[in-house]
C-alpha cells in the first residue's frame, strides 16, 4: 500500500556532505522507487525564529516556513525524522523546528475535563533515525536512550503519532557502519517503515 511520507532532515548544517543527509536521501529515494508519495523538509534551510515565551507557543502565529511544514505534516501519514545526536539530544535547530511546528491547535487541542489534550496528529506513524559517534549499544544501555525516548513519548506520542520506531546508528565514522546503515535505510524507505 502506497504511503504519504514526509522526510524531515534534521541536520542543522545544509551542506550535503553530512551522513544524516545521506541516510535521509537513501530513505527518500527508496520510498519513491517503491511507489510512495514523498515530500522532504530540510530543517537547516528553513527560516524561522526561536520561540521565547509561553504566549508565543500558545497563541503566536506560525511563521510562513513553519505553516508550510505543518501542511506537509498534515498531508503525511508517515514521518521519517533524521538527526545527529549533539550533546546527548537533537540539535537545537531541530528542537526549535518541532517547538514551532507542533503547537497547540495544530498538534494537540484543549483537554477535555481532567484528561490529556486532544491528540490531533493521530493516524500517523514515525521512524526516527539518530546518528552518533559512540556505539549505539552504549547510548541505549548506559544513557538509556533518554533523549530519543523523550522525543518519542513526550512529543510524538503526545500529539498522537504512533507507532514510533527508532533506528540508532552509532560509530558513524566507520565505512562499514555507513554502508550497513545506508542499506537499512533503503530497505526501510521501500517499506515505509
Amino acid at each position: 500500500m502506497a504511503r504519504r511520507i514526509l522526510v524531515l532532515d534534521g541536520h542543522p548544517d545544509p551542506r550535503g556532505d553530512h551522513f544524516v543527509h545521506g541516510l535521509a536521501t537513501a530513505y527518500r529515494e527508496s520510498a519513491l522507487a517503491a511507489g510512495h508519495a514523498v515530500r522532504t523538509i530540510a530543517i537547516a534551510t528553513l527560516d524561522f525564529p526561536l520561540l521565547r515565551s509561553p504566549e508565543e507557543f500558545q497563541s503566536g502565529q506560525a511563521p510562513r516556513a513553519i505553516a508550510a511544514a505543518q501542511a506537509d505534516i498534515e498531508w503525511a501519514n508517515h514521518l521519517a525524522v533524521f538527526y545527529p545526536l549533539w550533546l546527548g539530544s537533537m540539535p537545537a535547530a531541530t528542537k526549535a523546528f518541532f517547538e514551532q511546528a507542533l503547537r497547540p491547535g495544530f498538534a494537540f487541542g484543549p483537554a477535555r475535563g481532567r484528561g490529556l489534550p486532544k491528540q490531533k496528529l493521530k493516524g500517523r506513524s514515525a521512524r526516527v533515525v539518530v546518528t552518533m559517534g559512540m556505539p549505539s549499544f552504549f547510548y541505549r544501555w548506559f544513557y538509556r536512550a533518554h533523549s530519543l525516548k523523550s522525543f518519542e513519548r513526550n512529543i510524538l506520542h503526545f500529539c498522537g503519532i504512533r507507532p514510533v520506531r527508532a533506528t540508532v546508528v552509532g560509530l558513524v565514522e566507520s565505512r562499514a557502519t555507513r554502508d550497513k546503515a545506508l542499506a537499512a535505510m533503503r530497505r526501510l524507505g521501500a517499506r515505509a517503515a
